[in-house]
């Protein structure tokens, strides 16, 4: 995620810097813009893939682990929904 935060940040410089500039110097700015949202964009997609991945492999093993435990896993649930209920009912 911080090199896609480098890339926004250098993208937006280089819009800021052709909005002052004209001519060639502009569309040359711009095409670097474009460039450099294009990686962006390519790299959000990657970090995405990586955390679906990682949603999924915990998923499996939450399952896992309910199917084999069934019963710890309803008293955790219990333990975590009664905890919630009383934040909840403090505010």
């Amino acid at each position: 995620m911080s090199d896609v935060k480098v890339v926004l940040s250098d993208a937006e410089d280089l819009l800021k810097a052709a909005a002052a500039t004209t001519g060639e110097k502009a569309a040359e700015l711009r095409e670097r813009a474009a460039q450099s949202l294009k990686r962006a964009k390519e790299k959000v997609q990657d970090v995405q893939d990586i955390v679906v991945e990682k949603s999924k492999i915990v998923a499996r093993a939450t399952d896992d682990y309910v199917h084999d435990h069934p019963w710890k896993a309803v008293g955790i649930a219990a333990g975590v929904g009664f905890l919630i209920g009383l934040l909840v009912n403090r505010k």
